[in-house]
């Protein structure tokens, strides 16, 4: 009888991935660097388990949208005192906060529970090209 594999601490193996996201799409980014940050590309994915990878994004103000979502698609947050809730346009956001669309984004994707908030941990965003992580000599990733 085969026993079911369940992946330990030291048999996880993470990887550093750095995307560049100039001219990609908003949702196909974020599906592309969750799936990296959940691992489900790797053989030894168990749901519940982080066995992901940690992504680095770069040049998260130059995404693009398609249709009229840079006018229609709103941001809301709030400051937890009555009539606190502020709302902003996703182009006014792409201009203050770049890396909050895309961290917004990819949060979406993710599991909403504890493993959800752990794996969005592994996500750095950057607005420009420069990023401080090059000594973990992470890989590029080209997302058509």
């Amino acid at each position: 009888m085969q026993k079911t594999f369940y992946p330990k601490r030291e048999d996880i193996a993470r990887e550093w991935y750095v995307v560049d996201a100039e001219g990609v799409n908003l949702g196909r980014l974020a599906s592309r660097v969750a799936q990296l940050l959940i691992g489900k590309g790797k053989p030894e994915f168990t749901p519940g388990v982080d066995v992901g990878d940690f992504v680095v994004v770069v040049n998260a103000d130059k995404i693009t949208v398609t249709g009229n979502k840079l006018e229609d698609k709103y941001y809301y947050r709030h400051s937890g005192y009555p009539g606190g809730l502020t709302k902003i346009k996703l182009r006014d956001q792409l201009v203050k906060f770049p890396e909050r669309v895309v961290e917004s984004a990819v949060r979406g994707m993710l599991p909403k529970n504890r493993h959800g908030r752990k794996l969005i941990s592994k996500l750095k965003v950057y607005r420009d090209a420069e990023h401080p992580h090059e000594a973990q000599k992470p890989k590029v990733l080209e997302i058509t």
